[in-house]
Order: structure tokens, then C-alpha cells, then sequence
């Protein structure tokens, strides 16, 4: 039997889930029940809110403005979340959709933007990055649901990262890194949580290279020989970081 069931509507609630516990939809989720999937009554949705599992509920009032269902039955317990942490420079609009949902599916646990001095993006929507987690963890059978934090300055979380995150190594990209192989560099760190560091599309600057280089919980990685853009270098970095010392082996 398939581990997820993708065939099926899934649904990101706040509600508690129980046997039995009725469901209310806000406007958006009654709309894509009724009006996008045109689900009738008694229909089958899944159902998820980050801490009590993967459950089967079923449509149960449909009026005109607003719909509700009801929780039927527990079909996956509850996942922790990944002990990745990701770390970005914000991007503009959507691309930076494109890279936190990326970001959720490759298996990261906690999504946090840093400003760099390079970043392009000089406010960004905490809001819209939640709504696209929510939306990627419906969509690829995700049912732990990332957490995403305020923005920091580069300084100030290197400056704070022993009392912040002890214990985690922090890996950032560079194409300057000492090691050309970022499999070899990774093996090198021996087990521990991990964050990942993803900069800007014109780079971290001379002075941001040489405080992460200077950082005693940093390592630096190379992405091979080609100049990535920074949603690209992101999945690349992820899936290496997975392969290497992630949930993927």
C-alpha cells in the first residue's frame, strides 16, 4: 500500500481532531471544497493542523457561504518536525513562493529569512510564506508543518547562534569553499542538528564571507563549478545536505 494517499483532497485545519469533532472551514477552504474540488455531501477529505495527525473526515454541511465536516478516523499518528533548519536571503515574489515550498518538500523543519547585505527583497511577507508551507505540506503529504520565524541580520544571528541554536552546525554555500567536493565537506562534520544557509542572488559580501568563515559552528560547502541562482542553489544545497547527512539515507 502507497504511504500517502494522493488522490484525495487534503486540508490544513486549525480545528483539533478527534473522532467525531466537527470541522468549520473559513471562506477559502469552503470555497476550494465546493466551488474547486465540487465535493457534495458525504464526500472524503483528509485532514491534518500539525499536531494531531492524518485524519479521514467527510463533508457534512454545505450551505452557500460556508461549509464543515467532521473528523471520522486517525489514519497516520503524528510526525515530529525535520531538525533542519533553513536559513535564506528573501527573494522577490515568486520565486520566493517557489523556494519555500521547495524548502518544505525537501524536508526542512523550521523556514527563517536573514538579511544580508546583498538581499534584494527589502520586506518580506511572513504571512504569504506560511500560507505557501501550509500549501505544500497539502499537497505532498506533509503533516508536520515547518514553523517559519522573523527575519534576522546576518550579524546579529551569528552573533546570537551559540545561545540561539547550541549544539547545531550551520552550512552555507560558497563557491570559495576549500573543499570541491560538498559530500566529502559534509562527512567531515560527524553527526548533530544542522542548519542550512542560502545567500542572495549577488552573493554574501567580503565582510559577511569572512565572519561566517571566522564563525566556529559554520562550514562552507561548495555547489560545483556553475554559478546557481539562489532558489536553484537552494534545492541543490537541500538535496545534498539530505543525501549526505539528512533523512535521505
Amino acid at each position: 500500500m502507497a504511504r500517502y494517499d494522493f488522490t484525495t483532497p487534503r486540508l490544513f485545519v486549525e480545528d483539533a481532531l478527534a473522532p467525531d469533532a466537527a470541522i468549520a472551514l473559513d471562506a477559502a477552504r469552503t470555497n476550494y471544497v465546493k466551488n474547486v474540488m465540487r465535493l457534495g455531501q458525504g464526500a472524503t477529505v483528509l485532514v491534518f493542523n500539525g499536531r494531531d495527525g492524518e485524519w479521514r473526515a467527510r463533508t457534512d454541511a454545505l450551505a452557500k457561504k460556508s461549509a464543515s465536516l467532521v473528523a471520522e478516523e486517525c489514519l497516520r499518528p503524528q510526525e515530529p518536525l525535520p531538525d533542519l533548519v533553513y536559513l535564506f536571503a528573501p527573494l522577490k515574489h515568486a520565486r520566493l513562493d517557489y523556494m519555500v515550498q521547495k524548502a518544505v518538500e525537501m524536508g526542512a523543519g523550521r523556514l527563517a529569512p536573514v538579511y544580508t547585505q546583498h538581499t534584494q527583497a527589502s520586506r518580506i511577507n511572513l504571512e504569504r510564506m506560511r500560507a505557501n508551507v501550509v500549501e505544500a505540506a497539502e499537497q505532498c503529504g506533509v503533516i508536520a508543518v515547518p514553523a517559519v520565524d522573523d527575519p534576522l541580520k546576518l550579524d546579529r544571528l551569528l552573533d546570537g547562534w551559540a545561545a540561539r541554536e547550541p549544539g547545531r552546525r550551520l552550512v552555507f554555500c560558497d563557491e570559495g569553499a576549500a573543499i570541491a567536493n560538498p559530500v566529502e565537506a559534509l562527512a567531515r562534520l560527524g553527526p548533530g542538528p544542522l542548519a542550512l544557509l542560502i545567500g542572495p542572488e549577488g552573493g554574501f559580501s567580503n565582510e559577511e564571507r569572512a565572519a561566517l568563515a571566522a564563525h566556529e559552528a559554520v562550514t562552507a560547502i561548495s555547489l560545483g563549478p556553475r554559478i546557481l541562482r539562489a532558489d536553484t542553489a537552494a534545492v541543490a544545497a537541500l538535496a545534498v545536505l539530505q543525501s549526505a547527512l539528512g533523512d535521505w539515507r
